[in-house]
């Protein structure tokens, strides 16, 4: 299935003033963008046909591709001057780079790349600034069974605050943190038909608008889970994936074998 990426937002959450033009995606997370993790996330489980939905910063993004370089991250052999690749990343991709519009909302975004799909029944769809460890292909073939419209992944609540119940007298019943409660988030990560547009009118918001709809019709579906998944929509925790990654703590990293899950 092809995958569709949103990579066009400012990420003002993300401004440290040292780097304030590059976009979120390309952020690095070792010696690669936060994008490109992502992409090898959904590569992983064979789908390796991107749509990226471009807008602030686009220029970054298609001059990292137009000149990647592969010794990066895998391992080669120089001979005589000329570099013998042991293995790549992204000689089987097709990366499909559109001008999506500089404050266009997620939903729009969508919208402008909808030609880009050939007419897919299904595809895949995420905001590229999420890392997860989550089984992808059981997301996909639970969604293909259920016949539903759309299908969002679920994580327990991430802030780290506690709620508290209040008893009679105005005293404490229970403290309970957040993230133990019955409630869900939205994750980031869809598998959407093409029935989605029927329910995506000019400028609208792919959740709010789009699958809000669909979830009133009893069309969408969810997948929780409960393992790893890190967002990287602030300073704060892109540092934190940062330091995972030079201690060797990535979940998220399913394609490299040397690295323990």
């Amino acid at each position: 299935m092809k995958v569709v990426l949103f990579c066009g937002g400012y990420g003002m959450r993300m401004r440290t003033g040292a780097d304030d033009n590059v976009p979120k995606p390309m952020h690095s997370v070792g010696p690669r963008p936060l994008l490109w993790h992502m992409m090898r996330y959904y590569a992983h489980f064979g789908h390796t046909d991107f749509v990226l939905c471009l807008g602030y910063g686009a220029e970054y993004i298609k001059d990292y591709f137009l000149h990647y370089a592969e010794t990066a991250s895998n391992d080669f052999v120089l001979r005589a001057g000329q570099v013998e690749l042991l293995s790549t990343d992204i000689s089987d991709w097709t990366i499909t780079f559109v001008d999506t519009g500089l404050e266009s909302p997620i939903g729009e975004r969508l919208r402008r790349v909808r030609h880009a799909l050939d007419g897919d029944e299904m595809f895949l769809a995420n905001y590229a600034d999420l890392l997860t460890d989550a089984p992808l292909d059981q997301i996909v073939d639970r969604f293909v069974a259920s016949g539903a419209a759309a299908s969002m992944l679920l994580v327990p609540p991430q802030q780290s605050f506690h709620c508290v119940e209040l008893g009679e007298a105005g005293l404490v019943a229970g403290i309970t943190p957040v993230s133990e409660l019955p409630l869900w988030e939205n994750g980031g990560f869809f598998v959407l038909r093409q029935e989605i547009f029927d329910h995506l009118p000019e400028n609208s918001d792919l959740v709010a608008d789009g699958l809000g709809a669909l979830a009133k019709a009893g069309r969408l579906l969810a997948y929780p889970h409960r393992g790893y998944w890190h967002p990287a929509d602030t300073v704060k925790e892109r540092a934190a994936l940062e330091r995972a990654y030079h201690t060797g703590e990535r979940p998220w990293m399913l394609w490299d074998r040397k690295v323990t899950a």
